[in-house]
């Protein structure tokens, strides 16, 4: 499983382009072979920011997702919204059976 974790500093008057366009980002990349959950998270420490938590099966998943209509859309309207480079930090785990 292919972990990653995506921290997006948003421009505060941009918040609601890119909540619109997170919101359909999330309700495409959902619905790809592979994906296992893809989810938005808010801070409560740092204003405007936030981490899109997502679950592969596996690296071929995430370089389907890469190359997807939906998220190359995403990435070219991201400098609109965008405060500061995304930092991105991709980990292989598994799942732990309790």
């Amino acid at each position: 499983m292919i972990i990653i974790h995506a921290h997006l500093q948003v421009i505060p008057d941009q918040e609601v382009v890119f909540l619109d366009a997170a919101k359909q980002l999330i309700a495409a990349t959902r619905n790809e072979e592979g994906n296992i959950s893809y989810d938005l998270v808010k801070s409560t420490e740092r204003e405007h920011h936030y981490t899109m938590i997502e679950l592969w099966k596996d690296e071929a998943a995430t370089a389907a997702h890469n190359t997807s209509a939906h998220f190359q859309a995403f990435v070219k309207q991201a400098p609109e919204f965008m405060a500061a480079p995304m930092n991105v930090a991709v980990f292989a785990g598994e799942a732990v059976q309790r």
